[in-house]
């Protein structure tokens, strides 16, 4: 049936009227709810996450989102003993189920890596660097494993070709082990990977191009999962809306004056190519191909020397993601027919 002129516009607003009962308006609800989510880093990777919070889509879902930072096996530590409530970390989250404590992670925000391994001046390729030391990220932290699989891809086998040394901490410090010749070459993030390239040094890989290993997101216990149901949907649809707020091309000049503020960068071009990385390993819906996700357990069950097979189901729970995913889609289209 071919609808007439009034006909269409009718059903565009039930539709709107309908909708706005499944997305949240721009006026936040009076009373919020604290929320506590622990997180191991404040990279830019974590951009969606804090997209969503600058956004306002948190307090729109009657969510006060605090961020305490914790090492992401304290982290699983902490939400499996309720002092807070989500861990940051998917990684540890990850590893924490592995182990066989209940959790599970609930998106991912990054499918891939976003650490380059720069080498220091004198080093230019990857094959220089047998008989080097290396910085890592903390034991069974995401850039240790992470350096792990990039240095097998290249067959440097840490602990017998290279050193891969643990390095508690930011990526700035492993930027600065790198700056005072304690490691020869260093796993860096962004904006830390662009200051070393401007300082001379080199990079040697982006380990993106190597693995596929996601990242970002974050997970929460199985009781918060069967206990607080609601809560933890509200959680996922502010985070699954800042991340589709990232991807609008329309929003590049909003979401490059969030990164400028939450991470106190001054140069907007800068700023700009900071951007750029960040979009090379966001994910689009929040979700990540399975086989992507067994890498990450199988280094995790390795890590911890567990012999028992570990799947993704056993780990990641994707349920709350596919409402909130049709109600963001349909408020593009409703807006679409609207202009």
């Amino acid at each position: 049936m071919i609808l007439g002129h009034k006909s269409f516009h009718s059903c565009v607003l039930v539709s709107v009227l309908t909708l706005g009962l499944l997305l949240p308006t721009s006026g936040h609800p009076q009373t919020l709810k604290k929320v506590r989510l622990a997180s191991s880093s404040t990279n830019v990777s974590f951009l969606a996450l804090y997209t969503a919070l600058h956004r306002g889509f948190f307090k729109d879902e009657g969510i006060d989102l605090e961020i305490i930072f914790m090492a992401a096996n304290l982290a699983s530590t902490a939400v499996l003993s309720g002092d807070v409530d989500y861990n940051g970390a998917v990684t540890g989250t990850i590893g924490a189920a592995v182990r066989g404590q209940p959790m599970k992670v609930l998106l991912f925000t990054v499918s891939k890596p976003l650490l380059f391994l720069i080498g220091n001046k004198d080093i230019k390729d990857v094959k220089q660097l047998r008989g080097k030391k290396i910085a890592g990220s903390s034991p069974g932290g995401s850039a240790t494993l992470i350096a792990d699989k990039v240095l097998r891809h290249f067959n440097l086998e840490p602990g017998k070709d290279v050193s891969l040394l643990p390095m508690g901490g930011s990526a700035a410090s492993r930027y600065a082990v790198l700056e005072n010749n304690i490691v020869d070459a260093s796993f860096l993030s962004v904006p830390e990977n662009i200051f070393a390239l401007e300082r001379g040094y080199n990079e040697l890989v982006f380990a993106g191009d190597v693995v596929e290993f996601p990242q970002n997101g974050f997970g929460t216990s199985d009781k918060r999962i069967r206990e607080n149901p609601d809560d933890v949907y509200r959680m996922v649809r502010a985070t699954l809306r800042g991340l589709q707020f990232v991807w609008d091309k329309n929003n590049h000049e909003a979401v490059t004056n969030i990164m400028m503020k939450q991470w106190r960068v001054n140069d907007r071009k800068m700023a700009a190519e900071m951007f750029r990385h960040v979009n090379r390993v966001l994910t689009k819906d929040a979700h990540v191909k399975p086989e992507s996700v067994q890498v990450l357990i199988d280094l995790a069950r390795e890590s911890a020397k567990v012999t028992k097979p570990v799947t993704v189901a056993d780990v990641v729970d994707y349920s709350f993601l596919k409402n909130p995913r049709l109600e963001i889609r349909n408020s593009k289209r409703i807006k679409a027919a609207g202009r």
